[in-house]
């Protein structure tokens, strides 16, 4: 990506490791403990796109700030998938946690000076 922030292009590359991440979690409840090969073998070149995608994340990212945005992100998306696709609900403690974790990632990349070393 000539031309990009060295920053915008590892926003990008962590944006394609937790769509990976989600969609190897996915395949993960489709594996059935991983007695169904299909699902199985895309949720590991899955995960294996989203851990290469992360390491590129990480040339410019302090490995804390992306953790913690895989992990707010992954978890809404997640949840979403849940919800959508197996018709798994949350309860409103749960809902308000994943709210504050959001929260915690917001205030993170706001206000934090870590975000740009």
């Amino acid at each position: 990506m000539s031309g990009v922030s060295p920053l915008l292009t590892s926003y990008v590359h962590l944006a394609t490791a937790i769509v990976f991440e989600v969609v190897g979690t996915t395949f993960l409840q489709r594996s059935e403990q991983f007695t169904r090969l299909g699902p199985t073998v895309v949720m590991g070149m899955c995960y294996l796109a989203s851990f290469y995608f992360l390491s590129l994340a990480l040339r410019t990212l302090p490995i804390g700030i992306a953790y913690a945005i895989w992990s707010a992100v992954g978890i809404v998306l997640i949840s979403l998938v849940g919800f959508l696709l197996f018709r798994q609900s949350l309860d409103l403690p749960a809902i308000l946690g994943i709210a504050f974790i959001v929260i915690g990632v917001v205030i993170i990349n706001v206000f934090s000076r870590s975000v740009t070393h």
